[in-house]
């Protein structure tokens, strides 16, 4: 390990082989890190927060802070960070609430740009893209590989679907689909994320298929029930569409449309 002399680290943390804490930052007494993550300057890590293996957290971080709900009575709430993720400066990563799972969680391999706020109970899962600004509020979930760009806004209880991207100031009162790039505020679905799809090894035969989902979903005129029906039909010869399916027939805020 490698300690800065002017760091402040709690007896009972648990430090991994190869962990390395910058200048001024604290680790409080109930932080979990594994091995090989690196813990930039002025960092703050308290609660009960379990870091995983090779991260690299960057000055003026707060992970694992209580969370900011005022019905928080100082439950022992948790946040759980995977392996391999890049959090930039001045994120502010919150601990769940006794309401919810009592836990926020953030998957593996995620890259997580300056002044990101993921609030309590969130669940984001992995290989997502976060842009500066981006701002989750309380018991959001986001899918693996999705994007959201900068200065996006995210209601509390939206789900956000694998595979989604979001433009610049986008405003997310409803719950995002997978696959579907959305844009405004209030936001609204602009096409699919077909770039995005096709660097991820999507077969030009299921991008073509997304694509006529999203005009069932979008374009036909249909009701959300009867859209949701023909999708969930053709899932059955498309297993990419699964995803999809699933997305719909699962309760939520209602996707924007």
């Amino acid at each position: 390990m490698s300690i800065h002399p002017t760091a402040i680290v709690h007896s009972a943390a648990r430090l991994g082989q190869g962990v390395a804490v910058g200048p001024y930052s604290i680790v409080g007494e109930h932080v979990e890190i594994g091995d090989n993550t690196l813990i930039g300057p002025h960092v703050v890590l308290s609660g009960h927060t379990r870091i995983g293996r090779e991260n690299r957290i960057f000055q003026f971080c707060s992970i694992g802070e209580q969370p900011q709900d005022k019905k928080y009575a100082g439950e022992p709430t948790r946040l759980e960070i995977g392996d391999r993720n890049t959090i930039r400066e001045f994120c502010t990563f919150n601990c769940g609430t006794a309401q919810d799972a009592g836990v926020t969680r953030l998957g593996n391999d995620n890259w997580i740009m300056a002044y990101v706020h993921l609030a309590h109970d969130c669940q984001v899962g992995n290989q997502t893209i976060f842009a500066n600004n981006a701002q989750l509020a309380g018991h959001v979930h986001v899918g693996d590989w999705a994007i959201l760009g900068g200065f996006t806004v995210v209601h509390q209880f939206v789900r956000i679907g694998a595979h989604s991207i979001t433009a610049m100031g986008t405003i997310l009162f409803q719950d995002l689909p997978p696959f579907v790039m959305a844009a405004g505020n209030p936001a609204a679905p602009r096409s699919i994320n077909a770039e995005g799809l096709k660097r991820r090894g999507f077969s030009a035969d299921a991008v073509a298929a997304v694509r006529r989902a999203y005009k069932t979903l979008y374009k036909s005129g249909m009701k959300l029930d009867e859209a949701r029906a023909g999708i969930e039909v053709e899932s059955a010869a498309v297993p990419e569409l699964a995803l999809l399916a699933g997305f719909l027939a699962t309760p939520g805020r209602g996707i924007i449309r």
